[in-house]
């Protein structure tokens, strides 16, 4: 077995058999291909490598200056790919069996405050079609708490405007449904009308992808993720927020703003499509962190020294 071979036997196993993404998948290739480069520099290879090569290779990461999570997807990767290889008798032995996975700090995600939030949402001004379907997209953005991906991945079908739920594909090609509220609702009906998507219709489809899509450009075809991403970054620049915006901000904000107001966290993780409560969980640090800032600045006992 040659470790090219081996890799490409193991990536087309995560996509075929674990349903993995793409982007995950390559991401897990470079990884995989630093890591045979690392082998190779010691006279090793993927069918004989040691604890002590893996180990090599983490430290190759570490002083590269990778981010924390960065080494630990590489050395996931890594583990993983060794595990297939003995599942597939490729290999005997496992030499990451015991091998511990580096530690990453959990980071609070960093949401906008609801002011902000209607901040962007009031930016999208006028009637044409690229207004509607830029608030429709913000609106459903902040309102389901889908990501960027998921939204433009969104088909006409998929919607059930009777019933105000939509049907996206998550991670791992993991299906559900979620509730559409009523702003998104009206913004959304708003949107998918002659005067709306029908105006940016095209004479003749490229595709039946593009022909299906919710979301679509100038030029009639699906809107692209990075597409969907510059729409939220020029409204947050447009009033000032675009130093907090991220790809994910409207999801942190939805999930944030939901336990602030109540919401039971297994509800919040099953419209976050979150396959661990713990994923979830990182929104409840600020919701507490809310809790004790307002706290602190409302109660007369709260602050020893005033």
């Amino acid at each position: 077995m040659s470790a090219g071979g081996g890799v490409e036997e193991f990536l087309d196993w995560l996509v075929l058999e674990r349903g993995r993404a793409p982007r995950t998948c390559e991401a897990y290739r470079r990884d995989l291909n630093g890591y045979c480069e690392v082998l190779a520099s010691r006279g090793s290879s993927p069918d004989t490598a040691s604890e002590e090569d893996i180990l090599a290779f983490m430290g190759h990461q570490q002083s590269r200056g990778m981010a924390p999570a960065s080494v630990k997807r590489a050395m996931t990767a890594v583990r993983t790919f060794h595990q297939f290889l003995v599942m597939e008798g490729l290999r005997a032995d496992d030499p990451g069996s015991h091998l511990e996975l580096p530690t990453v700090p959990k980071a609070v995600p960093k949401a906008l405050s609801e002011a902000e939030v209607e901040a962007i949402l009031d930016a999208v001004i006028g009637t044409d079609p690229v207004s509607r379907r830029d608030r429709a997209m913000l609106e459903m953005l902040y309102g389901t708490g889908m990501r960027i991906s998921e939204l433009v991945g969104m088909s006409l079908t998929d919607l059930d405007m009777s019933e105000a739920t939509v049907r996206v594909l998550g991670k791992g090609q993991k299906e559900r449904v979620l509730p559409v509220g009523r702003c998104a609702h009206e913004a959304l009906t708003a949107w998918l009308v002659p005067a709306g998507r029908g105006e940016i219709e095209p004479d003749r489809w490229a595709s039946q992808h593009d022909q299906e899509a919710v979301w679509l450009n100038q030029r009639g075809r699906r809107l692209t993720r990075q597409g969907a991403w510059g729409v939220v970054k020029k409204k947050a620049q447009q009033v000032g927020l675009g130093a907090k915006v991220s790809p994910h901000v409207f999801r942190h904000s939805c999930a944030t703003h939901m336990l602030d107001h109540g919401a039971d966290i297994r509800a919040v993780q099953e419209i976050l499509g979150h396959a661990s409560i713990s994923t979830t969980q990182v929104y409840t640090l600020v919701s507490k962190e809310k809790l004790w800032e307002a706290y602190r600045a409302a109660h007369p006992r709260a602050v020893l020294d005033r």
